[in-house]
């Protein structure tokens, strides 16, 4: 099953939940534009090579269409259209004025030189040119792409448009209108939503083990939060591989390893360093192994399907946070739920990436610019809001959160679709 049938999968339980009108579901189950462009670029060598890249907007309802794009070797149609449908209803379950939108190229950046990266970014930003724009369709970084990405794209639309246009994508450097907290907002909206989980329960951050799936930007930043907040990080896995210590890991000392070494699996040879204990070992562990391991909480930061119907059952985590797109399938989600496994669903708890996103638009709007207390304290209050009805959702339809998230979602699309009047 594709990840977009994986989300219509969704889209179709929570309506049946709500008893959503048929043709809005119908409406919200199909993207309303698919570009799909031949990228082509003047290696270094001299040679041509022709890149595949997408842009898809699925739906703009209730404002314009968000959302990154990606640079991945493995990304295609299908994944780009769920991940748009996603931000659809991931600005929806926020009360954001904006629609959905993804965009992706086959690629492995990592094998390019920044010359052949930069003409591979301006050369797709001129093909999409047409159907982006600040009150159309306003990209962001995703997976490989950055700051420096952003800011080739907005150099080179505003060529295109002939005047000075950098609210055309968000994620730019502070220094050409980016917002303070936008590097960290994924992680932070997911710290804030697993404190309020944590406290309406009344537990204690001090009683939590933490394993970590990704320790890129948004899982190395959880960490950081969560460790300072008393909670221990006992596992952190990245794309080579994995390590395990029961006392608990200083996330600072690992970045500083994974930097020199440029994995966390070769960093266990460093572990007295990295938890500030004498004589201690860890294990090292595989991607299977990693996820399967007895937690508190299990943080996904990484890619898609990875908890799937094959593993679920021996899921050992009492809370799953999606800090990742997708990373749980709808039949693992059954399982999980069978499990008494809390869920905590990536269209609330990845969506600080996204606010801080639309905060950034507003900046731009304006030309003021917020300090990062201002970011992190209106972050806050947004995700706390969405938490709570969501929370009230679950109760009411006596659901799973993330039936809840999809339901609070489909309720705010529904209401505006109907004031729109259009079918």
């Amino acid at each position: 099953m594709s990840l977009f049938e994986n989300t219509l999968k969704q889209i179709e339980k929570a309506s049946k939940l709500m008893n959503l009108d048929q043709e809005i579901k119908e409406v919200l189950s199909h993207p309303q534009r698919k570009i799909q462009v031949s990228v082509p670029v003047r290696m270094d060598n001299g040679s041509l090579r022709i890149f595949n890249g997408f842009r898809v907007q699925h739906n703009n309802y209730l404002g314009p269409y968000k959302g990154g794009i990606r640079y991945h070797e493995q990304v295609d149609i299908e994944e780009v259209k769920a991940l748009s449908a996603w931000m659809t209803l991931k600005c929806a379950v926020l009360g954001l004025p904006l629609g959905g939108g993804k965009g992706g190229i086959i690629v492995n950046p990592k094998i390019l030189s920044e010359n052949e990266l930069e003409r591979l970014t301006r050369k797709y930003t001129e093909l999409i040119s047409p159907v982006i724009g600040p009150e159309t369709d306003v990209p962001a970084p995703d997976v490989n792409t950055n700051p420096q990405i952003m800011e080739w794209i907005a150099d080179e639309y505003s060529k295109i448009a002939e005047k000075e246009t950098p609210g055309v994508v968000t994620g730019k450097p502070l220094k050409k209108g980016g917002s303070k907290g936008r590097d960290t907002a994924t992680a932070q909206g997911g710290y804030y939503i697993l404190s309020e989980f944590v406290r309406e329960n009344n537990l204690n951050p001090k009683d939590f083990k933490v394993v970590i799936q990704g320790f890129g930007n948004a899982g190395s930043v959880a960490a950081k939060l969560l460790v300072k907040d008393g909670y221990r990080l006992i596992g952190v896995f990245d794309s080579q591989g994995g390590l395990f210590y029961e006392q608990g890991i200083n996330p600072d000392e690992l970045l500083k390893c994974k930097a020199e070494k440029k994995t966390v699996k070769k960093c266990g040879v460093h572990i007295e360093k990295i938890h500030d204990i004498k004589g201690a070992v860890c294990r090292e562990v595989t991607s299977e192994e990693f996820l399967e391991q007895k937690c508190d909480v299990l943080i996904l930061a990484a890619l898609e399907n990875q908890i799937t119907s094959e593993n679920a059952e021996r899921i050992q985590a009492n809370v799953v946070l999606e800090l990742a797109n997708g990373p749980v399938t709808p039949e693992a989600d059954e399982i999980l739920a069978k499990k008494g496994v809390t869920v905590i669903p990536d269209i609330l708890a990845n969506a600080g990436g996204v606010t801080v996103s639309y905060f950034e638009m507003l900046q731009n709007k304006s030309g003021e610019y917020w300090p990062l207390e201002q970011v992190n304290e209106q972050l806050e209050q947004k995700m706390v809001v969405a938490w709570q009805e969501v929370k009230l959702n679950s109760e009411k339809y006596n659901c799973t959160l993330r039936e809840a998230a999809f339901i609070t979602a489909l309720i705010h699309l529904e209401i505006k679709i109907r004031e729109k009047g259009e079918f």
